[in-house]
């Protein structure tokens, strides 16, 4: 999409940045691009395509590597550029199988040695992305060296000797600029599904307050504004979950990005004490279990999740409120087992004490908030309490439309399932 609205400009303190060249209304999507490279998640191989980032039940896979899979044959073309000297590598390293910034990065060596022209680097280019090599951690630079060398025998089939590559194609290099330059691809319902790199939306600064989202549609990523923007403001995202502590926030922008954060929720430490209220035993419990929770891939292992989450919501009750952000992580967990185990009304009762949390720390338009609010419509519609799910869906409907847009396909589900609770109510 042209990028007549944004225009780059040296910010203060921050580098390069990107700001509005006219007033911006809440809701206007400002951008949206194509990846340079992205990778679907070790966690979601098999269950969606390669290509289109969409779940299937029914997927074909390469016949040569028997890695990637896809929806059908038009997705497998469009894929086979990008999957071509991949599919030897991922071949010549059976049964082992590199992590997700290894994948990416491959895919990028490719590309670059390719030079083909990507509409992604219309304002910036993967070249002039900043690494932050010389303020990054020793730890966080052992562990690059590691991918790198990770890099090197991955790539060994298509490249076998790394010193003829162009200077510009520099395994550690690719690397520093991955770690802090790539975004997370999520679906509709805000699940991480993939990695990719978006080099001109590498220049966007962070706010734990931000005045733009980022959602995408595919692999598509769509730069929204969610409040009013003026002429020559800057416009900022918020590079990491903002369910935490200011603390924390900072340890992990630091530890990622090399900034600490100066926002006016950080300077007054916003809603802190909210945030880590109850019982410390109590909570400190909850966090430790959740950060426990793998992707579950069985019926078996959701039940498992479940009981460990019923467990500690039944003897924290009354030592930990549900805006405790450890024990709101706690109920989203067991929502999330109760829908896969289709145990509707329960994932109900989970639901609905999340609600009130979700708008004191999503206050405004935030994706995290209209998705929310759009399954818990949805399981309100399950129960069949028409009423309810057609007020819970009106809500979301107020906030997808400027985080996501009357277009997106998550809109269009809302919308399907609107009008058919408000029909329900007319036979009623």
């Amino acid at each position: 999409m042209e990028s007549a609205v944004l225009e780059r400009f040296p910010s203060p303190g921050k580098g390069s940045g990107l700001r509005s060249r006219r007033r911006v209304r809440p809701g206007e999507l400002l951008y949206s691009a194509e990846p340079f490279a992205y990778v679907l998640t070790k966690e979601q191989l098999g269950s969606l395509c390669e290509r289109c980032l969409r779940r299937n039940e029914h997927l074909h896979r390469c016949s040569q590597c028997k890695v990637a899979k896809y929806c059908g044959k038009s997705c497998q073309k469009e894929a086979w550029l990008d999957h071509k000297q991949e599919c030897r590598c991922l071949k010549s390293i059976k049964p082992n199988f590199p992590p997700d910034s290894v994948r990416l990065a491959g895919r990028i060596v490719f590309k670059l040695l390719r030079q083909s022209v990507c509409l992604s680097e219309r304002l910036y280019s993967v070249a002039d992305l900043q690494s932050n090599v010389e303020r990054l951690s020793e730890e966080m630079k052992d562990g690059l060296r590691h991918l790198a060398e990770t890099l090197q025998l991955y790539l060994k089939t298509e490249i076998q000797d790394e010193s003829q590559l162009p200077p510009a194609i520099d395994f550690f290099q690719i690397f520093t600029k991955v770690t802090c330059n790539c975004f997370t691809i999520s679906n509709g319902e805000m699940q991480d599904v993939g990695v990719g790199l978006y080099p001109s939306m590498s220049l966007l600064n962070h706010s734990c307050d931000p005045n733009c989202v980022i959602v995408f549609e595919g692999y598509q990523l769509l730069l929204r504004s969610v409040r009013e923007i003026q002429i020559g403001e800057e416009l900022t995202i918020s590079y990491i979950e903002s369910l935490m502590p200011t603390s924390e926030r900072q340890k992990q922008l630091v530890r990622q990005y090399c900034f600490e954060c100066d926002c006016l929720l950080c300077q007054n430490q916003e809603k802190d004490s909210e945030k880590l209220a109850g019982e410390e035993h109590a909570w400190k419990e909850v966090k430790d279990a959740v950060n426990k929770v793998r992707y579950p891939k069985s019926k078996e292992e959701w039940k498992h999740v479940l009981a460990r989450c019923q467990n500690l919501l039944s003897s924290n009750m009354g030592h930990l409120p549900d805006t405790n952000i450890y024990q709101l992580k706690m109920l989203d967990c067991a929502m999330d087992a109760c829908i896969n185990l289709e145990y509707w009304e329960e994932a109900l009762c989970y639901g609905l004490r999340t609600l009130e949390p979700y708008s004191l720390y999503y206050p405004g338009f935030h994706p995290l908030r209209a998705v929310q609010l759009l399954r818990v419509g949805k399981l309100q519609y399950s129960q069949d309490m028409f009423p309810q799910a057609l007020e819970t869906l009106k809500q979301a409907y107020n906030v997808m439309k400027v985080t996501h847009g009357t277009d997106h396909s998550l809109m269009k589900t809302l919308m399907e399932i609107k009008e058919e609770c408000e029909a329900m109510m007319r036979i009623q």
